[in-house]
């Protein structure tokens, strides 16, 4: 697919144009409102013929822009989101704090300083990313919430095949929202969104990259941490390992592979192990005279509905049955 293909027209009426003409200052004044405060200098006395279309609006935001003249557009330093910028025609040069960039295919986050020069013939698809949203994508793989906002190498190069992939990605994720698909599955895009954004962190090099490249051991420390701490609350409800992978703030697999890495066990086994100590503490009060009940009443109590899969595991845990626990005293 062609860099002119990359965002292609909508149907007939166009309901993504926000606004379509010669009147330079209108123009402006709407990509302001969408994106962010710039200044913006005609550069020639071509009469503009600017063309500004919103595509998708949800977590990831998905426009294409054209000024039909030659223009300077200067956002100074970013707020708190990434602009990448991908190039369908035209020519343009971008500067990023200062220093003039190879490609116009970049993307820009939050304290670059960044200016634009583009020709008439330019126009541009942008994805604009909420910093909150690639911070959010961090803490879920890391365990923990970063503690400085991520800054990406500008130049998006497409012979890394990890970028190439990446940028045929967001060509496929115009295609996904331009589809009927995407209005039937609010899900599916958000879905997209999500994988749009931990694909640019593992394809481009970013000031957090080595942190994701750590051994899992360290990385998932923090979430096993919260996922023991979640058993042990919740250790007399009925919990799924989808529950304890929430709570923890990160993913099932990525879970799984915390607790082999730091326990040699799996979130479950770990759940039944702290429901078999509460289990085993009761028996031995009852044993004692501390306390009243059966083996069916603390069984039932730790969530262990299967009297004779309970007695197994017990005796394989402790060594003796409850029903030996309650009669003696320890």
């Amino acid at each position: 697919m062609s860099r002119n293909d990359l965002f292609r027209n909508g149907p007939e009426g166009d309901p993504a144009l926000l606004y379509e003409g010669g009147d330079i200052d209108r123009l402006h004044h709407v990509v302001t409102e969408r994106l962010a405060p710039h200044r913006l200098t005609v550069l020639n006395d071509r009469r503009p013929n600017g063309r500004f279309r919103c595509l998708h609006e949800g977590e990831v935001m998905l426009y294409e822009l054209g000024y039909g003249t030659d223009v300077t557009v200067c956002p100074g330093e970013l707020g708190d989101f990434y602009n990448v910028q991908l190039p369908m025609s035209g020519a343009g040069v971008v500067t990023v704090d200062g220093v003039p960039l190879p490609s116009t295919q970049i993307i820009a986050g939050p304290g670059h300083r960044v200016s634009m020069t583009w020709n008439g013939e330019a126009r541009n698809g942008i994805l604009i990313i909420p910093g909150r949203a690639v911070a959010q994508a961090l803490e879920v793989r890391r365990g923990e919430a970063p503690t400085a906002r991520v800054r990406f190498s500008p130049v998006l190069d497409e012979q890394n095949p990890l970028v190439c992939a990446w940028i045929e990605l967001a060509r496929g994720f115009n295609e996904f929202v331009a589809s009927p698909l995407s209005r039937r599955s609010p899900l599916g895009v958000r879905h997209f969104e999500k994988l749009l954004i931990d694909g640019l962190l593992d394809a481009q090099r970013h000031s957090q990259s080595d942190t994701l490249t750590d051994s899992a051991s360290t990385a998932l420390l923090p979430a096993v941490r919260r996922a023991k701490e979640f058993c042990e609350e919740h250790v007399h409800e009925a919990v799924s390992v989808a529950d304890i992978a929430l709570a923890a703030r990160t993913s099932l697999r990525s879970l799984r592979e915390g607790f082999r890495a730091h326990l040699n066990t799996t979130p479950l086994a770990y759940l039944r192990q702290v429901r078999l100590d509460h289990a085993h503490r009761d028996l031995l009060a009852i044993a004692d005279g501390r306390a009243e009940g059966t083996v069916t009443d603390v069984a039932c109590r730790w969530g262990f509905t299967h009297l004779g899969r309970f007695s197994a595991v017990y005796r394989q845990t402790f060594g003796r049955s409850p029903s030996d626990t309650l009669r003696r005293s320890c």
